[in-house]
């Protein structure tokens, strides 16, 4: 029952459309506009107002922030029910219901959440992030650099993720599901940029 609470706290709260709504107020449909995606670095492309892409990221990372905020308000030491609520908080950004599931991509969603139940998990994407952008001066490189450093580095050391994660979670295993589970949704919406970015750099070639 509280799983099932949960599961529906965060699918609402990640359905709220906060790039369509933006962009809507503007008579742009955004998932007709630039590449389709409802998301912050679209609004940012096809508005071209840094302002625009960052209120859009600000509100999607509010989204999974208070996402998980209210299952620790009513379970507390549940770090499984604050996890379910933000996977079904990213599950609904990027396949929004009342979008005929378009959605954006959910970093914003999903870094929003993870800032109070993983700080540590936030912390390793953030510096993935900045230390790829710095380098290659490409935002979707870095997305795709700090989502497999975030995939990885759990499996690589887990008992310090699971040291930092609060409330601290039932078992290492439910933190490495939470994390797995973040990561596969987010990898299948970046799945046709990351394809289009190594065929960019000549490590695929495009078939017809």
């Amino acid at each position: 029952m509280f799983y099932l609470l949960s599961a529906v706290i965060g699918y609402l709260l990640g359905s709220i459309p906060t790039a369509f709504l933006v962009l809507k107020a503007k008579g742009i449909d955004i998932r007709e506009a630039g590449t389709g995606n409802v998301g912050a670095m679209n609004s940012y492309e096809v508005t071209n107002s840094k302002y625009v892409g960052i209120f859009v990221f600000m509100g999607d990372a509010i989204k999974g922030l208070v996402s998980v905020y209210i299952p620790l308000l009513l379970f507390p030491y549940g770090f499984e029910y604050a996890a379910f609520a933000l996977l079904f908080a990213v599950l609904a950004h990027c396949f929004n219901p009342w979008l005929g599931f378009k959605g954006g991509r959910g970093l914003a969603a999903a870094l929003g959440g993870t800032l109070l139940i993983a700080p540590f998990l936030a912390a390793f994407w953030i510096a993935g992030w900045v230390l790829t952008f710095l380098v290659k001066r490409d935002i979707l490189l870095g997305n795709i650099v700090a989502n497999a450093l975030t995939l990885i580095i759990p499996f690589c050391i887990p008992t310090i993720v699971y040291r930092y994660a609060f409330p601290r979670p039932d078992s290492v295993s439910s933190l490495m599901f939470f994390t797995a589970g973040l990561m596969i949704i987010i990898v299948i919406k970046h799945f046709e940029p990351m394809m289009e970015l190594l065929t960019k750099l000549n490590l695929i070639k495009r078939t017809k």
